[in-house]
């Protein structure tokens, strides 16, 4: 983890009189059970919002959408939740392990992103603070986002070894997941 003290230089006063919102997911009830080391690191998230700021009141965690696929907010009602609560202003910071628990689809990732950056929202994963009004933050949220939803998607051909550099890395269970993305519609903070 960066520096929590550095971190914490991103929140101002009115930020950290939010909510700040800790978004726990896995995205199989098998993964949720076989794995749940995972599931304990990102409880721990909690933890990460006090060191940069949070009374602990003010922490809020969302772990409905545990065992659910994070490739569409359809179905994910902690999800939908946490988007409307970010688009009334209720909300500082949201907090998760990294941006594939938040969203696999771009559409959903950008829309979070767009209403973080209009209620003054930060984002934060296990490393870092990002501030989504501030261009390379912005931009390293873009990444992490394509990257995630990458991860869905088999690469075409009959070997990983055919993939670009930046996608040898990928977990191979990761890199066969077919799962389909939908198009892009309305927010889900709209539902709410």
């Amino acid at each position: 983890m960066l520096k929590t003290d550095a971190a914490a230089s991103k929140a101002t006063t009115e930020q950290q009189a939010r909510l700040a919102y800790v978004y726990v997911r896995q995205s199989s009830l098998g993964q949720v059970t076989q794995h749940r080391e995972s599931t304990d690191l990102q409880y721990q998230l909690v933890t990460r919002a006090v060191q940069l700021g949070w009374p602990r009141e003010r922490v809020r965690v969302i772990d409905e959408d545990l065992g659910k696929s994070g490739a569409s907010a359809a179905d994910r009602l902690g999800f939908q939740h946490l988007m409307a609560e970010v688009g009334l202003g209720r909300v500082g910071l949201v907090l998760s392990f990294d941006a594939s628990r938040l969203a696999r689809n771009n559409c959903d990732w950008y829309q979070l992103l767009d209403l973080s950056g209009i209620f003054g929202t930060l984002i934060a994963d296990s490393e870092r603070v990002y501030d989504p009004n501030l261009y390379t933050d912005r931009l390293l949220l873009g990444l992490s986002g394509m990257m995630s939803e990458a991860e869905l998607h088999p690469w075409p051909g009959p070997s990983a070894t055919q993939a670009p550099a930046a996608f040898r890395g990928l977990e191979q269970g990761q890199a066969r997941r077919t799962e389909k993305a939908p198009a892009c519609g309305a927010s889900p903070a709209a539902k709410w």
